[in-house]
């Protein structure tokens, strides 16, 4: 109610402000035509900011924050974008570049032609991308632009501070970036109640509470790209990035009542890394109608981590990672007249050798070779839309004397239907196959306390995903609104297995189980109550998760909502963003992320903003997480609070100083990245 209460206040006080009720016109030629801000299309929409929202924004976090995407939790001050609903990964582009905090960072909102946000990404996508949001800009014939992006929060110590330039030239653009970031905070804590069914039938019970914690990390990340573009007949680009972290030393002391016993057990971990990528893009326009594209992107990530836990006994083990991985692919494209043809190949390798020493002896070497080709046409049929597409992969895997191949089809077809100008009906079904991370088909055997192990399964195969979407939408040049179904069976996936050994061992792995299916509803609206002043978004809805394992069915049904207001008040602008959290089920475990709230003021005053966020106001002590097992054999309810997060108030300070004449830049078709060690933890 504090957070609503707070939030209205906003509302209110927007409302006082003066404001022309004029909606925004194009005159050419004496003719007068409305600016539609959204427009539809078969795989999401595409949207075209206001002026008044480029004009307040400070870069590519602060623009989408205010467009407040369906399912997306956009939080410009932190740098951080993720997906509510857990239906993947959001991938962001800038001119069809996956791109980084960096990018996101130096982007000028000003030069923004339009924002391509795919709710529902093609069969030419990677695995794990529920979302893409693809900014397109115009970039300088002859100019440069330089920055600088500075984030500390007041009430705890954490901070972020990136400097960044770009130079053009003619066709040539140089761009080079620095970015460090780190925290240190000590208000993270649990409580933890495990009642574990021993072979003899009795129930054995360990309470586990946190007494004291602290965690601290640095990162640094630097980025050196050039591009050259011919308009948009021939680009190229290549950059080399590299990333080290390093977490020394964290630690947590817990209270450990184990039966009749009471006594203090102590976690430590070390974790430090280094990862050099180099990317290499090609594109070429060989006829107005065809184009060829191709990209390769070598990724090497060396990994040193320590981890000590001395509930019951010490436990101690070390991990030496090496991870080496190539990523290519090849479109051509062909917009014939019926419609657009794309077809394509993707070849992966991937090479991990972790080396676990210590307590928990083992050495993982896993090779994972993967061959993916997709064809896609796209078309139109006034008044019908359609994609149709399809995907075959093959995959070859072997770790340690374990192999398997494993073939796939992923089929597609997109349908939307205009009734009007204003009104679609759109449905889509899709088929993929989605692959484990490769830190759980290791072999390794690590403890995780007195009671229970993680074990990890060389033998686990991917699982297929099929999902329906329907979706009904109303827009007008104020107003955006949608409803929409969404159903998703995963066959054969891998869910979460608990055993029990004879010697009362409680052991987590991974198996293909039967399956999990999910089914959603929500609606969506978005409205200016005063245009180019006061906007308001509001969406809801239901799910339901199914849980078919090979000993237990689980079945649970969660609600969800997000609103946000933005007043625009000339240099000044005040938002406020609310939602309830995620809550899910999946396998035998019950989750629920923490809610967020929200309110933050920005004023421009030329090339400088500052921002003032307040997250998750009134709440001292935030609930961040909360996870039950639910397994005959064991039941752990887990709840995990953070003061840190609790009242948090964070100050931005950026500047950025652009000079130079605008044309687009050629897009990027292709886009490949690899970030996953392999460690188990």
């Amino acid at each position: 109610m504090k957070r609503l209460f707070t939030i209205s206040i906003i509302m209110t006080s927007a409302f006082c402000a003066n404001a022309q009720n004029v909606d925004k016109t194009i005159t050419l030629n004496e003719v007068t035509v409305k600016a539609s801000k959204v427009v539809n299309k078969a795989d999401g929409m595409i949207i075209y900011p206001t002026d008044v929202q480029k004009q307040t924004s400070n870069n590519g976090y602060s623009i989408l924050e205010k467009l407040t995407l369906a399912n997306i939790r956009i939080d410009n001050i932190s740098h951080t974008i993720t997906a509510i609903d857990n239906r993947g990964s959001v991938q962001l582009r800038v001119n069809g570049i996956v791109v980084g905090k960096q990018e996101m960072l130096a982007l000028n909102p000003k030069d923004i032609v339009k924002i391509n946000f795919i709710n529902n990404p093609g069969v030419r996508y990677g695995e794990s991308i529920g979302y893409v949001i693809d900014i397109v800009i115009r970039r300088s014939e002859s100019g440069y632009t330089i920055g600088t992006d500075l984030t500390s929060a007041l009430t705890t110590l954490q901070g972020d501070g990136m400097v960044y330039g770009k130079w053009n030239k003619d066709k040539g653009e140089l761009s080079l970036s620095y970015d460090v970031s780190g925290y240190k905070t000590k208000g993270s804590k649990s409580k933890q109640l495990a009642e574990y069914t021993l072979t003899d039938g009795s129930i054995y019970t360990i309470e586990r509470n946190d007494v004291e914690s602290l965690g601290k990390s640095i990162a640094h990340d630097a980025k050196l790209t050039y591009n050259w573009s011919d308009s948009t007949a021939t680009v190229f680009q290549t950059s080399l990035s590299g990333a080290f972290n390093n977490t020394p030393d964290n630690y947590n002391i817990k209270d450990i009542t184990d039966g009749s016993r009471q006594y203090q057990a102590t976690s430590r971990e070390k974790d430090k890394s280094l990862s050099p990528v180099l990317d290499i893009y090609f594109f070429r326009q060989l006829t107005p109608r065809q184009s060829i594209t191709a990209n390769a992107v070598g990724t090497y990530i060396s990994t040193q981590t320590s981890s000590y836990y001395d509930e019951g006994t010490p436990y101690k083990y070390d991990v030496d990672g090496k991870t080496a991985s190539l990523l290519t692919e090849v479109i051509y494209e062909n917009r014939l007249k019926p419609f657009t043809l794309s077809t394509g190949l993707n070849y992966s390798y991937k090479h991990t050798k972790n080396d676990y020493l210590g307590d928990a002896s083992a050495l993982t070497k896993t090779n994972n070779n993967r061959l993916y080709a997709f064809a896609e046409i796209k078309g139109l049929l006034r008044p019908l839309r359609y994609t149709l597409g399809a995907g075959a992969s093959y995959i070859h895997y072997t770790q340690n004397g374990h192999r398997y191949n494993f073939w796939t089809f992923r089929p597609k077809a997109s349908l939307t239907y205009n009734i009007n100008n204003n009104m679609q009906l759109s449905y889509t079904y899709q088929m993929w196959d989605r692959v484990s991370r490769i830190a759980m088909t290791s072999d390794a055997m690590i403890r995780t306390n007195s009671m229970e192990w993680t074990i990890g399964n060389p033998d686990l195969k991917p699982s297929r995903d099929m999902e329906h979407r329907l979706q009904f939408s109303y827009n007008t040049n104020r107003l955006q609104t949608f409803v929409e179904g969404y159903y998703k069976q995963c066959f054969k996936p891998n869910m979460a297995h608990y055993e029990r050994t004879d010697d009362n061992k409680f052991i987590y792995t991974q198996i293909n189980q039967k399956e999990i299916s999910v089914l959603n509803a929500m609606a969506y609206v978005g409205y200016w109550l005063l245009p180019e002043k006061l906007q308001i978004a509001a969406y809801g809805g239901m799910n339901r998760c199914f849980n078919f394992g090979k000993n237990y069915t689980h079945c649970y049904t969660s609600w969800f909502y997000v609103g946000s207001i933005t007043a625009y008040l000339g240099h000044f602008t005040l938002q406020g963003y609310i939602d309830n959290g995620n809550r899910f089920f999946e396998g035998e475990s019950k989750g629920f992320s923490g809610a967020y709230s929200v309110l933050k003021a920005s004023y421009m005053w030329r090339d400088l903003q500052f921002s003032l966020s307040w997250a998750n106001p009134f709440d001292s002590n935030h609930k961040s997480y909360e996870n039950e097992i639910l397994n005959r054999n064991l039941y752990k309810h887990t709840i995990g609070y953070s003061k840190d997060s609790g009242n948090l108030v964070t100050l931005n300070i950026s500047w950025q100083l652009s000079r130079g004449n605008k044309h687009k830049s050629a897009e990027k078709k292709i886009n490949l990245r690899d970030t996953d060690n392999g460690i188990m933890k």
